[in-house]
């Protein structure tokens, strides 16, 4: 008889140093398929079939293909297939200048649209050597927590969505999400004026200060959620059918997680714990100790424990820095009376921040006029996508539904 309670125990695992990272041992060596498998080299008298899941179809988050080739209902071969989408983001911001750029970048990782714009300027201001304020940098790191909180939300729901009746209230943890995160659109809305696409970075600071009484809306916002994060884990970690559909589905070992460039939960809940926020601390993170959640199993139910946690440390972060936001001005440089006024000096840059799906990152090559010469975005998306050839290979159609939702990819940045 099967369990319904499949066991999730951590187990405190034999470490292996990988690149200057505490790598578990024991899921290292885990069978890796090959994703270029010939298909005729399979099985020759096997009644193969080839499937098309999407581009267009509700359960690949956005327009994505991933062709599917089954022996019955096991997949043996998996191809993502991206492209679809594809709008020319930094080809745009290429005929741009800095003060132009920024609200193309909000369309890019239309979950969190914050988080781009801040690798965006963040980009500009390294290259400018300009420093941004502390109340910006405080208000900055607000922003980034909130905008995760409200990317998790939406994650959470559409992931039980994913999993269909079977789950037994799936639509209606969607839905409960969904009234949490219209909150903290609330709060958006209330210091930027809108609810999606933001562009409220600017380089050098921010556009908008924050409005009478918001700091106390904040607080009062987070205490809900906070409240309403018990009411979701009644209704998934004690769930059987829940557990039953991700434990030990869509494992991750370490190792390949480093080799695709994985990051954000998918890779600490393979056991790799790295976070930019306390690696690399940027904006406000270096005055706040943030704790990282890692998990060691690497399947789907570890990935979602992750971000559970992080939602959990993104409102302790938010509560510290609310209460103490720094007076003084928003900006380190004047507001310009022309789009060319930012010139740019000769050099090249990177920087890389921790979005809700892990590095995201900004390259820029800049020659001295006012537009970039090479833009260059880092989409963890990407990187989460070109994981389902590895996880795909052995599992069944529907687990390949849990696990792409697990990975959380949003496919505006996947083709950028």
């Amino acid at each position: 008889m099967v369990d319904a309670h499949p066991s999730h125990e951590p187990v405190a695992p034999a470490l292996v140093e990988v690149s200057g990272l505490s790598l578990p041992a024991a899921i290292t060596h885990l069978p890796r398929p090959d994703p270029y498998l010939n298909v005729e080299d399979y099985e020759p008298e096997a009644d193969a079939m080839a499937l098309n899941m999407g581009p267009q179809h509700p359960s690949t988050h956005g327009v994505l293909r991933l062709k599917l080739f089954l022996d019955g209902e096991i997949c043996f071969k998996a191809v993502p297939y991206v492209g679809y989408l594809h709008r020319g983001v930094e080809k745009l911001l290429e005929n741009r200048t800095a003060i132009q750029s920024v609200p193309y970048v909000d369309k890019n990782d239309y979950v969190s649209p914050l988080t781009g714009e801040l690798a965006l300027v963040m980009a500009y201001e390294a290259l400018l050597d300009v420093e941004p304020p502390p109340r910006a940098q405080v208000l900055r790191t607000i922003l980034m927590e909130l905008q995760r909180i409200a990317s998790h939300h939406l994650w959470l729901g559409t992931f039980c969505l994913d999993m269909g009746g079977a789950l037994g209230g799936g639509s209606s943890v969607f839905l409960y999400n969904f009234r949490e995160r219209e909150l903290i659109l609330d709060l958006l809305e209330a210091l930027t004026g809108q609810r999606m696409h933001y562009n409220a970075l600017m380089v050098g600071g921010n556009r908008h200060d924050v409005p009478p009484g918001w700091e106390e809306k904040v607080l009062a916002t987070m205490d809900r959620v906070e409240d309403r994060l018990a009411e979701y884990e009644a209704m998934t970690v004690d769930n059987h059918i829940f557990r039953s559909r991700t434990v030990g589905v869509g494992v991750l070992d370490p190792l390949l997680a480093l080799e695709a460039g994985a990051g954000g939960a998918n890779l600490r809940a393979s056991g790799v714990d790295h976070d930019l926020r306390r690696d690399a601390p940027y904006a406000a993170y270096g005055q706040v100790d943030v704790r990282i959640p890692v998990e060691t199993a690497g399947d789907c139910y570890a990935r979602f424990l992750v971000r559970i946690a992080e939602m959990r440390e993104a409102i302790r972060i938010v509560r510290l820095l609310v209460s103490g936001i720094p007076e003084g001005p928003i900006g380190a440089l004047k507001p310009p009376r022309h789009v060319n006024a930012v010139k740019l000096p000769p050099g090249e840059v990177y920087v890389g921040i921790e979005s809700p799906r892990g590095e995201l990152g900004t390259y820029l090559i800049s020659d001295g006029s006012p537009i970039p010469v090479r833009v260059k975005i880092r989409p963890p998306s990407l990187h989460a996508v070109s994981l389902l050839p590895y996880l795909c290979v052995g599992a069944t159609v529907s687990d390949i539904v849990v696990i792409l939702g697990s990975l959380d990819p949003i496919l505006g940045e996947v083709d950028r």
